[in-house]
């Protein structure tokens, strides 16, 4: 599989493109105003500890609250980074026996490090298990373990690489070796473990001596986290095409030794970057509802906060042969392209999948393969459960920050997000019923409606207007006003005589 890395800078944003097969499948973007804050190490106070919900709330100096649930107060070292696909040795540490809401109380500082950003109305979830990344490895310390990644395939080379890991650990300690450590020797690997323990005493310092809640550690930003965590041997090349990122890339793989220098290129053209590699029209489709694929058939992708839902259909796809095989043929090109959708753009937590019914259980069984199979190439871990008998997919993936659409888009002011809107009807409805609530009062019988240039065209519109009818059926006199800076569903009810606004009153 040909892998690469295009990199745009702007002033406004940083975008990272990861390409497999000259398809786009991951996408990043970083503003000034919104780092990435994943691996950031803070210095905490307990604001609450909820035994029901097991987990408790941090104040962290953000505008949320950490959440630190118990279970990532654990014996296990947590996996910060998608690439971290770990095999875990005890090392006959011993666990304790008292439980976490029994370690915590109101008003406690304490150190967290933050595994998932804030998304939506969630606030940052947090570990007190702290690790600090490297190029080659994650040091986890007051840890007792060593383990090393599974994509490194060779057995050989990751029993090498365990042992290494064990005859370098310093105690107290733990260590994950990385993919990217694959055919390093041990002055490599110690070169790398010396910079990330003086980097933790620095830690350990600032946890010791500041005052809650303050930032101890910020960890690299976007561009060069992506190339510490992606960039690997199996990746062609990096294209970069602004000469100060070029330079702070070049400094960070002449930093850690890395040989990998050779394959970063600087782009020379007028042309953006993200037009000459194709990107730019995908990404622009990344933010559709509706995905066509080359065979005709389509998917819908539908994000809620709860959860994301998936409906493939057959389209303008004609097969030759019968439904089952037409099926078949279109839910395995769906899966492929679900699974580069999802990667894309960065949807996690529950997903349900609709496919296209299909009789025969063998058949089943494929679609189920194969979406196991293209989410073996993900980085993010994720679990696809069994074809429901209702034919649906039930599937997790790994979240640690808020999906594409929430990065690159802000909810429309029109609509509030939901993507609808009132029709007129229902506006007239809702003005006729605030009218009646307030010809019931004492107020004088004399009103000005304000409204937006539509509604109150279509308030007057024709010779018998809704206006002089709501008048004849209420007894009232209506006059109407032109709001421009209204939305085409709002309006306000005001007294003619001292210009009160009473829409609240009987709304």
């Amino acid at each position: 599989m040909k892998k690469e890395i295009i990199i745009n800078s702007t002033n406004e944003d940083t975008r990272i493109a990861l390409l497999e097969n000259g398809k786009l499948v991951e996408i990043f973007v970083e503003r000034p105003g919104n780092e990435r804050m994943v691996g950031d190490i803070y210095k905490g106070r307990v604001r609450r500890v909820v035994k029901g919900m097991q987990a408790a709330f941090i104040n962290i100096g953000l505008e949320q609250d950490g959440f630190l649930h118990f279970s990532d107060m654990g014996e296990e070292v947590n996996q910060l980074f998608a690439d971290i696909d770990e095999e875990l040795i005890s090392d006959g540490k011993k666990k304790s026996d008292v439980d976490p809401p029994d370690l915590l109380r109101n008003g406690q500082e304490i150190g967290v490090q933050i595994i998932k950003e804030p998304i939506i109305t969630k606030g940052p979830r947090v570990t007190t298990e702290l690790t600090l990344p490297g190029r080659f490895m994650v040091l986890a310390p007051n840890q007792d373990r060593v383990g090393v990644s599974r994509k490194i395939s060779s057995t050989q080379e990751r029993k090498r690489l365990r042992n290494l890991a064990r005859k370098i650990r310093p105690k107290n300690f733990g260590i994950i070796i990385r993919t990217v450590a694959e055919g390093k020797d041990e002055t490599v690997l110690r070169a790398d473990l010396q910079k990330l323990i003086k980097t933790w005493k620095k830690v350990e310092t600032e946890l010791n001596r500041t005052v809650s809640p303050k930032l101890v550690f910020k960890d690299l930003g976007m561009a060069s986290s992506v190339i510490r965590d992606l960039f690997t041997n199996d990746v062609e090349r990096v294209v970069v095409d602004s000469r100060k990122m070029y330079r702070e890339i070049s400094h960070y793989l002449k930093d850690v030794g890395s040989d990998l220098l050779r394959r970063l290129e600087y782009f020379r053209s007028n042309k953006p970057i993200f037009d000459v590699f194709n990107i730019e029209k995908e990404l622009q489709k990344s933010l559709e509802r509706k995905v066509w694929m080359p065979n005709g058939g389509y998917i819908i992708l539908e994000q809620t906060e709860a959860l994301t839902t998936i409906d493939v259909n057959s389209g303008r796809y004609f097969g030759k042969r019968d439904h089952e095989r037409n099926s078949l043929k279109i839910n395995l090109e769906s899966a492929r392209e679900i699974s580069r959708q999802l990667r894309l753009r960065d949807i996690g937590g529950l997903i349900v999948i609709d496919f296209i019914d299909m009789e025969r259980e063998e058949n089943k069984v494929k679609i189920q393969n194969e979406l196991r199979k293209e989410f073996s190439h993900d980085r993010a871990v994720s679990r696809v459960s069994e074809i429901s008998r209702f034919g649906l997919v039930e599937m997790t993936r790994q979240r640690i920050r808020p999906s594409l659409i929430y990065n690159i888009t802000e909810p429309c002011p029109l609509c509030d997000g939901t993507g609808l809107i009132p029709t007129q009807a229902t506006v007239l409805a809702n003005i006729e019923r605030l009218i009646r609530r307030y010809v019931a009062s004492e107020y004088d019988r004399r009103i000005i409606i304000q409204a937006s240039p539509e509604t109150v065209e279509y308030l007057n519109k024709g010779k018998l207007s809704r206006r002089l009818r709501l008048m004849w059926k209420y007894w009232i006199m209506i006059e109407t006003e032109v709001a421009e800076k209204f939305r085409p569903f709002d309006f306000r009810i005001l007294v003619k005589k001292t210009r009160e606004d009473v829409s609240e009153k009987f709304k």
